[in-house]
C-alpha cells in the first residue's frame, strides 16, 4: 500500500517492524498490548491506513503512569469554590498578558469577529483560561498519552481510542509523524487545546498559509476558536450571562436542575421569583447558573445561548463564567486603558490547581481544556 505518512517516516518502517518482532520486556510499547491488534485492524480498514505504519508509530508509544494519575478523579473530593476558581484567572498575569495579546493580534481578532460573530474578548478569554495565551500548552507526548488512556484507563477507553484514531488521521492530513505532537496529558493540542478530533472537525487555516498550526502561532487558534463557538450556536450580538436576583423565598433548585441547555423562558424564570439584577431582561431562553463558595452566599446567574456555547468547550459553569469574566475584564481594560485594572488576588488558602495543565500538573481543561471530549465529560462546576 502506498505510504500515507511522510516518506522519511515510512523509511523507518522496516527497522521498527523488525524491532517489534524481537523479544521485548513486557509492555515495553503498545505493539505488545493485547487489545492493540484489533484496534489497528479496525481503524486501518475504516480509514484506509497502512497497518504497518500504525504499528511503527505504536512501537514508540509508551505507558505513562503520570497521565493516568492526572486523569483519574482525586481520591478525596475537594470543596467547590467559585471565589477560589475565579481568582486564578482574573489576576494580573491573565489580564495583562491578554491585553498584550489583543494589541499584538488585533487584526486577526477583528477579522474573526467579522467572520464568525464572536467578540475578540471571548476568544482571548478562552485562550487565557486554556493556556495563558500560549504560555502553557503542555509537554506530554501526545501519542503516548493517548495510547495510555486508550488501552490502560478503562473508564475512558472508548473516548481515547477515538482520539488516538483521530491523531493518526490528523497526522496523515498534515503530513506529520504521529509522534511529533505534544500537548496536555489528555491529548489536547496547542494554544486552543483542541483534541485531535476537534482539530479535524473545527480547526481552520485562518492565516491562509495552507496548514493549521496550533504550536507556534495563534492566528489559526483565533479563527478556530471562533469557528468552534459558532458551530455550537454562538449568536452574534447576543447576551452571554446576567447576574440574577432572587426574591425572598424563591427556590432556584428546580431551575438549576434543568442543566446546561438554555430552555427556561422569561415567564417561567420570573414566576420562580428570579430576575436579572440589572434593568434588562432578554426575551430569550436561559439556564440558571449556581456558583458556590463555602461560607458565602451562592451567586446565581442567567446564562444564554452564548454562555451555553462556551460550556461546549468545557462542561463547567465555573469554566465558562471564568472565560466570560476574564473577557469582560479584557474589554474594560481595552476600552479604558487609563483606568486601573481590577485584578483579583489569588486565594492564598488554596493550593490545588483550578484545573490541571499540561506541564507538571495539567488541566483543560482539559479541561480544557476544551477542553472538547475530555473536558466535556466533566460535570458542571468541576
Amino acid at each position: 500500500m502506498k505510504s500515507t505518512f511522510p516518506a522519511a517516516f515510512f523509511r523507518l518502517a522496516a527497522v521498527f517492524a523488525a524491532a517489534i518482532l524481537c523479544t521485548l520486556p513486557a509492555r515495553a510499547d503498545y505493539t505488545t498490548h493485547p487489545e492493540v491488534a484489533a484496534f489497528v485492524e479496525t481503524i486501518a480498514a475504516r480509514n484506509k491506513l497502512d497497518t504497518a505504519q500504525i504499528y511503527v508509530a505504536l512501537a514508540r508509544a509508551n505507558y505513562n503512569p503520570r497521565v493516568v494519575d492526572l486523569i483519574r478523579p482525586p481520591a478525596k473530593r475537594t470543596t467547590k469554590s467559585w471565589r477560589r476558581y475565579r481568582s486564578r484567572f482574573l489576576d494580573r498575569l491573565h489580564i495583562d498578558a491578554g491585553l498584550q495579546a489583543w494589541a499584538q493580534y488585533e487584526d486577526a481578532l477583528n477579522r474573526a469577529e467579522r467572520q464568525y460573530g464572536v467578540p475578540a474578548e471571548i476568544i482571548l478569554g478562552i485562550l487565557g483560561v486554556e493556556t495563558i495565551y500560549g504560555r502553557n500548552t503542555g509537554n506530554f507526548e501526545t501519542l503516548s498519552a493517548l495510547a495510555t488512556l486508550a488501552f490502560d484507563y478503562p473508564p475512558r477507553a472508548d473516548l481515547f481510542r477515538g482520539e488516538l484514531e483521530a491523531l493518526f488521521l490528523l497526522a496523515r492530513e498534515q503530513g506529520r509523524d504521529p509522534a511529533s505532537y505534544s500537548g496536555s496529558f489528555a491529548g489536547a493540542l496547542g494554544w486552543p487545546q483542541f483534541l485531535p478530533s476537534s482539530v479535524r472537525r473545527y480547526a481552520v487555516d485562518f492565516d491562509g498559509d495552507g496548514r493549521i498550526d496550533f504550536d507556534t502561532h495563534p492566528i489559526d487558534a483565533i479563527g478556530s476558536i471562533a469557528n468552534y463557538l459558532r458551530e455550537f450556536g454562538w449568536v452574534s450580538g447576543g447576551p452571554v450571562a446576567l447576574r440574577a436576583r432572587l426574591d425572598p423565598g424563591a427556590d432556584p433548585a428546580p431551575l438549576v436542575a434543568t442543566g446546561f441547555e438554555p430552555t427556561l423562558d422569561r415567564a417561567r424564570i420570573a414566576a420562580s421569583g428570579i430576575r436579572p439584577a440589572a434593568n434588562t431582561f432578554p426575551d430569550e431562553a436561559a439556564l440558571l447558573i449556581d456558583l458556590e463558595t463555602p461560607d458565602e452566599a451562592t451567586q446565581y446567574w442567567l446564562g444564554y445561548r452564548n454562555f451555553y456555547a462556551i460550556t461546549r468547550y468545557n462542561h463547567s459553569y465555573f469554566y465558562a463564567m471564568a472565560v466570560f469574566q476574564l473577557a469582560q475584564a479584557l474589554r474594560e481594560g481595552r476600552d479604558n486603558p487609563l483606568a486601573p485594572p481590577q485584578y483579583v488576588e489569588l486565594d492564598k488558602h488554596s493550593h490545588a490547581p483550578a484545573h490541571k495543565h499540561g506541564k507538571a500538573v495539567k488541566t483543560k481543561k482539559m479541561k480544557p481544556g476544551k477542553k472538547q471530549a475530555v473536558r466535556n465529560t466533566k460535570r458542571r462546576n468541576r
